[in-house]
């Protein structure tokens, strides 16, 4: 890699992707979500095209609109826009990655294929390897969520050698609940200053204390999380606020009910939660922000 890379740390948000009433992606949203991000959330690293932000229901063409949009409206304001550029099919992840190369953004992450899953974590870091070939001066990070993907083998086993055949590789999201696999990629990417983000709002103490180098979330709670880190006691309420039976499609409601941002409803096979469930999850946001 020939650019200098500035290691990814601290506050990232897993952002979600505004659609209309129709289902069609709602670009105009973007800026005002960016800005209530920086005003708002003091956050200024984003993560998008995720499982948050509906990425794997969302077409190439849709991906490569919001991405555009995104590092249009962020240049000048936010630190690093990274691109998840996983899918399926190997060539549509590698033109993600491409054209993510193409419009300025700071990094991508790639997630496993989860219909064809790899057999090891040898076909995964050549599938790793294949797409970063498209991007080769960004920094390319491992997106782990075995929830979602059925990668049954550890991430640290993916990560085992994986600088000697990705020369841009710069960390993983480990969005998993195992913290003997977490610590073992801390542990690995210690020597070569990468950086290890953490995906599973619940367990954030327990990766904190691991050694984790920041937290790719839902941000709904960015306030919430900064609070934590100055009053250790907090740890239990927004254990609570996380435990509250949350999944993408009532995150996304919430988000929209805390912001006042139309991030619309998910997408199909998701299905949108009871507006009440969204607002009674909202209003304990707002009175554990505003009590704290």
């Amino acid at each position: 890699m020939s650019r200098s890379i500035k290691k990814l740390t601290g506050l990232v948000a897993a952002t979600f992707t505004p659609l209309t009433a129709e289902g069609e992606i709602n670009l105009s949203v973007i800026g005002p979500y960016i800005d209530y991000l920086i005003e708002n959330q003091n956050v200024k690293s984003v993560f998008i095209n995720g499982t948050t932000g509906e990425g794997c229901s969302l077409t190439v063409d849709e991906r490569k609109q919001l991405a555009a949009v995104w590092c249009q409206h962020g240049k000048g304001k936010l630190e690093q826009v990274i691109v998840h550029v996983g899918c399926m099919s190997i060539k549509d992840s590698q033109e993600l990655a491409r054209h993510a190369a193409s419009i300025g953004a700071d990094g991508i992450a790639v997630i496993s294929p989860s219909y064809f899953i790899p057999v090891n974590a040898d076909a995964l870091r050549l599938f790793i390897k294949e797409v970063s070939t498209f991007a080769p001066d960004l920094p390319m990070y491992y997106y782990h969520i075995p929830s979602m993907t059925g990668v049954a083998f550890d991430a640290a086993d993916v990560l085992n050698g994986i600088e000697q055949v990705i020369p841009s590789f710069q960390g993983v999201k480990y969005t998993g609940t195992d913290l003997r696999d977490l610590g073992q990629c801390v542990c690995y990417s210690q020597s070569h200053n990468w950086s290890v983000l953490f995906g599973v709002d619940e367990q954030l103490l327990g990766a904190l204390v691991l050694g984790v180098h920041g937290a790719v979330g839902r941000l709904v709670f960015g306030g919430v999380v900064r609070i934590i880190a100055r009053k250790f006691s907090l740890f239990y309420d927004y254990y609570y606020l996380c435990s509250a039976g949350f999944d993408v499609s009532v995150n996304k409601q919430v988000m929209s009910e805390v912001s006042g941002l139309a991030m619309g409803p998910p997408r199909l096979p998701l299905l949108p939660c009871p507006v009440s469930k969204a607002q009674a999850i909202a209003q304990k946001v707002k009175d554990f922000s505003q009590g704290h």
